[in-house]
């Protein structure tokens, strides 16, 4: 056994807690999480199948912690995994799961799979069985900072612009705010009008806020490459910042696993709770508009339709929040089928999107989402999600639907009640 595989299979063993093993004892071989997975419904291919994508891990499972395993070892019945097994398993790993979580909300005996999947990545990882472009991202986000290389003065100067635009300051290093603002890497290079809403939003309703130097980036691409380790020192980052400006609470933007990572995973990471609160962009403008901070004035008269982006509403519960915001400025909302929690993922979360030899498969897998789109009839699609944003805007040109894609964010802006100037 060569000494990376030793690590991987390591690895495993660690990761095989009271859940997971509660998980394999529990399984009971339906196949409901196969019709769950959009890359079986849009294949066919049994291979697809959430459980089978956890086929190396269970076998340790089975040969380290159960007595029939135990005896197979012993007597040489056991298949043990192989370095090879790992490298075939690996664009099932990755290539095929979002870590959307469908196939956890399906499972009758309430299996969480997603977090199974998480969990082998770990493994995975150690063994030096993930792609190329995820240890590429992960080693900039480590380095850099940020997994797509931006650095602090590429964030100084869209923010030069985003004040040239709005006329309005942005905040960078102010202690004792209410808020510390985190972006992502996609925010920043390609929808800097995220920022430029924000600034709007905040001046209107009178927000305290900043942005921090050396915590801007909230992509954790140690979550989705399967290393504890790299998520937390990225975590820790964001943690410092926010303890060294004493804000009262840190917003995640419009990014899926950013939520996952700083609001959920992240006091288990470290090892201890903030001493600050996380929230997503969209339960912050939803408690503005509560508090009637959020002024907006005027319908958006064109059919629109919203993705839920599955970390922020199946698995981060932010699911009525982006509803009674589209309410105050959709004239005609159209909801998609299977809306909300159990909505269908944009086929490029958890890393696939970053992951170039994923791309086939992901635009396969995407049939699920245009079809739902084509059912509403909308040519608007809201999200609140840089990366389902670019993923779908990718998409949609490769079927040449002409459908425009707007963070929720940036549309709440164009509505804002204007103050009056003198």
């Amino acid at each position: 056994m060569s000494a990376t595989l030793a690590r991987g299979i390591n690895a495993f063993r660690e990761v095989i807690d009271a859940p997971i093993a509660s998980f394999f004892s529990s399984c009971v071989h339906c196949g409901l999480c196969a019709e769950a997975c959009l890359f079986y419904t849009e294949t066919g291919d049994a291979k697809y199948t959430p459980i089978h994508k956890l086929e190396p891990l269970r076998r340790v499972w089975q040969q380290e912690y159960t007595l029939p395993g135990r005896l197979g070892k012993v007597l040489g019945l056991a298949k043990p995994v192989t370095d090879d097994e790992l490298t075939e398993w690996e664009p099932l790993v990755y290539d095929s799961c979002t870590l959307c979580g469908r196939c956890s909300m399906v499972c009758p005996v309430g299996n969480d799979l997603a977090y199974m999947i998480r969990k082998m990545r770990e493994g995975m990882a150690a063994s030096g069985h993930a792609p190329a472009d995820l240890i590429g991202a992960t080693t900039r986000a480590v380095t850099i900072g940020s997994p797509m290389g931006v650095k602090w003065p590429a964030v100084l100067a869209q923010i030069g612009h985003v004040q040239a635009d709005t006329g309005i300051e942005v905040p960078v290093e102010q202690p004792g705010v209410e808020y510390l603002v985190l972006m992502s890497s996609m925010e920043i290079i390609n929808f800097p009008e995220y920022l430029a809403a924000l600034c709007r939003i905040f001046k209107q309703a009178g927000v305290t806020w900043t942005l921090a130097q050396d915590a801007f980036e909230a992509t954790n691409s140690g979550i989705q490459i399967g290393s504890s380790d790299l998520a937390r020192d990225i975590v820790s980052r964001i943690v410092v910042a926010a303890e060294r400006l004493k804000v009262k609470c840190v917003i995640s933007p419009e990014c899926g696993h950013a939520f996952t990572a700083l609001r959920w995973e992240g006091p288990n990471l470290m090892g201890r709770p903030f001493g600050f609160g996380v929230k997503h962009i969209l339960e912050v403008l939803d408690e503005l508009r509560v508090a009637g901070k959020l002024k907006t004035r005027g319908k958006d008269k064109r059919p629109l339709t919203y993705h839920d982006p599955c970390q922020i509403a199946r698995r981060g519960g932010v699911v009525e929040q982006p509803r009674r915001l589209l309410g105050e400025i959709a004239e005609d909302f159209r909801e998609m089928p299977d809306a909300g929690v159990m909505n269908w993922c944009c086929g490029g979360g958890g890393g696939v999107s970053a992951n170039s030899r994923a791309e086939p498969l992901m635009l396969q897998a995407f049939k699920h989402k245009k079809a739902q789109i084509e059912t509403t009839g909308a040519q608007t699609l809201i999200t609140a999600c840089a990366n389902c944003r670019i993923v779908m805007e990718d998409a949609l040109e490769h079927y040449h639907m002409k459908v425009e894609v707007i963070g929720l964010t940036e549309l709440l802006a164009q509505y804002l009640v204007e103050e009056k100037t003198s």
